[in-house]
């Protein structure tokens, strides 16, 4: 079973705008529980190693599919996993289907490493070299290279890795007066164009050693003051600290604080989530170093390269140009959040409701409180039970959601505590079932895409539906939403995918339930996540037999 996911990365590779915040999300590392490893030389070298040993593990062939569970009851146990693991790769698919357990496809995972997206007039390129053996650091805006794997693929032993990490954190030169990095948040062909210009002026080598690193590790030097600063810190920084084409930037503050930021064309959350999960693990529960560790003795002014680019004034200016574009942007961009701490999935799944659908009616309700009308709404989900499977849309709004908000927001007094609980449970049981339908392929999003874009490919006229102003309103989504919940996430979060709409990243935690918002001016993050809390609090009170304040 194949999907549309050729077309589907085209859509990605030749959207023009930029991809800073129309595209990188990011997703924050909690900190390591033991205090004195989130020292930001100890952490970042505990993460690259782990990242190093996961990177062996997947080229090696043994890194155990992800698993869709639609009856986790049955298939989430140790017993199916052993059975599984006698079943040969081409048929384990068939085992998995007996107990409605699906393998996720992991084609995304060969460009999590050594990969770049490289900026083309009118469509980009993904670029990966698993050849290359070096990691790209960033700090203040300098670029350094060293190389972290053998000649024969081994990891380079923690303690040199720490040794150059340690020279790079001494460099005291100040920040370059024309930092390269902006470049990568320009429109693509603006950006396309100004690279051009440096392959010309001498910098092929240069941007070669930037493309194929490993991946790229940006140290801050700040720390980390709340999760609002989180939030601007990982999903867009000052702009001089990242390689925002790169499959992904670990970036690691002055305070161990941590996060990964991401390219969106390469793959989606949850080949990330996987590689994210297992750093966390690995670098808490089997740290390649200790705090108390001393640096290896070893000549790192040699092994470190800084790289430097020759820059003219025709590029100068671009990275002026760049620059002044992305501190304008930065400037109109609110980040915000709420943590309801009174319930979480464990009270709702004793109510028999689905936490995920719950935090969406929240959303809707919200919205209807704030603006007073019921608009696009978009929540993304993997359809990677599939080959090649990207995401398919769940669209949380519907007949039920629309009703049971007016209910509770526009007339609480018209219904008793048991009536608003019965819409609530019929919101709740849809929304399983449009996320089940996504998740195997049933959604409608993807297939109108497809054939859109047959269409177009084939320049036959666009069918009238395309032309709908229905169809471009469903798709100008106000309310873009994502959820992943893990216990090593902190938080993650992602801009407004429409200038007038809201950035939602959630997560329904055991006990309580987190959501981080982004807006541009034309919406305030602050009073819908207010209107967020009062849903929750309102539901929570009609579970418990209460009727709702008003």
């Amino acid at each position: 079973m194949t999907t549309s996911s050729g077309p589907w990365f085209d859509m990605y590779l030749t959207a023009r705008d930029s991809i800073v915040l129309n595209f990188n999300p990011f997703m924050a590392f909690k900190p390591d529980p033991k205090s004195e490893y989130n020292d930001q030389l100890t952490r970042a070298t505990n993460m690259v190693v782990s990242a190093l040993r996961f990177l062996k593990t997947l080229r090696a062939g043994l890194l155990e599919p992800e698993v869709f569970h639609l009856n986790p009851a049955k298939s989430d146990t140790n017993t199916f996993k052993r059975l599984i693991r006698f079943v040969p790769s081409s048929l384990s698919w068939y085992g998995a289907y007996l107990v409605n357990a699906y393998p996720l496809d992991m084609s995304q995972y060969f460009r999590l490493f050594n990969s770049t997206r490289l900026p083309k007039p009118s469509r980009d390129e993904l670029f990966t070299d698993d050849k290359a053996r070096h990691l790209l650091v960033l700090r203040k805006g300098h670029f350094y290279v060293f190389d972290v794997l053998d000649r024969d693929g081994n990891i380079v032993s923690p303690s040199e890795i720490q040794a150059h990490l340690k020279h790079i954190l001494a460099d005291s030169s100040p920040a370059p007066e024309f930092p390269p990095t902006f470049l990568t948040s320009e429109n693509r062909d603006v950006w396309a164009e100004l690279r051009q210009k440096l392959v010309r002026g001498g910098n092929e080598e240069t941007l070669h050693k930037v493309d194929s690193a490993v991946f790229c590790l940006c140290l801050d030097d700040f720390p980390i003051k709340d999760l609002v600063h989180l939030s601007h810190t990982m999903l867009h920084g000052d702009g001089t600290n990242r390689w925002f084409d790169k499959s992904f930037n670990l970036i690691v503050a002055q305070d161990g604080s941590a996060a990964v930021h991401f390219e969106h064309a390469w793959g989606d959350g949850v080949a990330v989530l996987r590689f994210f999960n297992e750093v966390f693990k690995d670098s808490t529960q089997a740290p390649a170093i200790t705090p108390q560790n001393q640096p290896a003795t070893t000549n790192s002014s040699a092994s470190v390269q800084k790289l430097s680019f020759k820059l003219n004034d025709a590029l100068k200016a671009g990275i002026t140009t760049a620059k002044e574009k992305f501190d304008a942007t930065m400037k109109t961009l609110t980040i915000d959040y709420i943590q309801f701490q009174r319930a979480g999935k464990e009270s709702l799944k004793k109510q028999k409701l689905s936490p995920d659908a719950v935090a969406q009616l929240a959303f809707q309700m919200a919205f209807l409180r704030q603006y007073g009308q019921t608009v696009a709404t978009y929540e993304s989900c993997s359809t990677a039970a599939f080959k090649h499977g990207r995401t398919e849309t769940i669209r949380p709004a519907s007949v039920f959601t629309k009703r049971c908000s007016k209910a509770f927001v526009k007339e609480p007094s018209k219904h008793s505590a048991p009536e608003l609980h019965h819409m609530v449970t019929e919101c709740s049981k849809y929304h399983g079932q449009l996320t089940k339908e996504a998740a195997m392929g049933q959604g409608f999003d993807r297939h109108l895409f497809a054939l859109r874009y047959l269409a177009t490919a084939r320049g036959t006229a666009l069918p009238a539906l395309y032309l709908d102003p229905a169809y471009g309103q469903i798709n100008h989504n106000i309310l873009s939403t994502s959820t992943l919940s893990s216990p090593a996430v902190s938080l993650g979060g992602f801009a407004p995918v429409v200038p007038n709409g809201f950035g939602i990243g959630y997560a329904v935690h055991d006990n309580w339930i987190g959501c981080n918002v982004s807006s541009y001016p034309g919406r305030n993050a602050r009073e819908f996540l207010q209107c967020v809390e009062k849903s929750l609090e309102d539901m929570f009170d009609v579970f418990e037999g209460k009727s709702i304040k008003t």
